[in-house]
């Protein structure tokens, strides 16, 4: 086998979405075997705040209430961008979208695609629970680690 048809096989792995190939031909064997790719965690955690008050009497206290009026806030989890690109919330542009506030989400559903070098990527949900907000615009660009969807889990 020549230089030529080693590349046209990684030509023929590339176009189907192949992780491995075999070939044999005239007594030459030749296996083709792409390394999984894995990508770093990068998820951006967001900041926690302690209120510290200092009573009359010398004392601390932590303030843990809410503002006036509200209950405590329930946790929410964010699903975030894994990289730079232009954020879409269908997979087409005449389909619905994957999801909706309100709606329930499940681990590995898919929420959303982000488009990164012509190569659409499907963002996964790694949370079970209500979508409680969208909070980019359909075809607008998003940074890595960018806040996409806002969950409140179940």
């Amino acid at each position: 086998m020549n230089l030529k048809e080693i590349k046209e096989m990684i030509t023929l792995m590339n176009e189907n979405d192949l992780s491995e190939l075999e070939i044999e031909k005239d007594g030459t064997k030749i296996k083709l075997k792409k390394a999984p790719v894995e990508l770093p965690d990068y998820r951006i955690q967001p900041p926690s705040y302690r209120i510290e008050t200092i009573a009359p009497s010398g004392k601390s206290t932590e303030n843990t209430a809410s503002p006036a009026g509200t209950s405590p806030a329930k946790t929410t989890k964010e699903i975030s961008s894994p990289m730079v690109g232009t954020f879409y919330r269908a997979p087409s542009p005449e389909s619905a979208p994957f999801v909706e506030a309100g709606q329930l989400v499940e681990i590995g559903q898919v929420v959303c695609i982000v488009e990164a070098m012509k190569l659409m990527n499907e963002i996964k949900s790694e949370v079970r629970g209500k979508v409680i907000e969208v909070t980019v615009e359909n075809a607008e660009p998003v940074e890595f680690g960018q806040t996409l969807f806002v969950v409140e889990p179940a």
